[in-house]
């Protein structure tokens, strides 16, 4: 597997050159990647053959990674969510990569942080109920030998930043 673009950055320089018109198409797109051509292009004051031009060249040169769709995780049943910390032993820290590699195939993960720190994953799961993070637990950690330690918070409230983050840099 190719290791992914790295986001905004050029070939060691640095971030990338971006100009108002390369901003504020990124920033119309975080909020809205089904925004059509035509309406992107009007709203960023350029024609729309340059809007295309514009953002292809953001794909190519890796600023844009992908597009996706959010989904609603109540509507797949999946009614609890929780952040999972796990730290592994120091004598598998080789394992770490084949441990990530695994972990993100898990149908229940919805993120996977990779950490400096006293842990060095933090996973947020997405689970049907308190018995499904459990057994999630049991099967995918803490039946592992080289994870030493998991701890399970539960997320009452989700909220996603939609661009306030990206508004500050932009």
């Amino acid at each position: 597997m190719s290791d992914p673009p790295q986001i905004g950055v050029g070939a060691g320089s640095g971030p990338m050159a971006l100009d108002a018109i390369d901003r504020q198409i990124i920033a119309l797109l975080h909020e809205n990647a089904r925004i059509p051509n035509v309406d992107l292009a009007r709203a960023v004051g350029v024609s729309p053959s340059t809007c295309l031009a514009r953002v292809r060249s953001l794909r190519e040169r890796g600023v844009i990674t992908r597009y996706t769709a959010e989904i609603n995780p109540l509507a797949l049943g999946f009614t609890l969510q929780a952040l999972v910390s796990v730290r592994i032993r120091p004598g598998a820290r080789h394992l770490m990569e084949q441990i990530s590699d695994e972990l993100r195939t898990q149908p229940e993960v919805a993120q996977l942080f990779f950490l400096g720190g006293s842990e060095d994953f933090l996973i947020h799961v997405r689970v049907r109920d308190s018995e499904h993070v459990r057994q999630f637990v049991l099967k995918n950690l803490s039946a592992n030998p080289a994870v030493a330690l998991t701890e399970t918070n539960l997320v009452f409230e989700h909220h996603t930043a939609l661009s306030a983050g990206l508004r500050t840099v932009l």
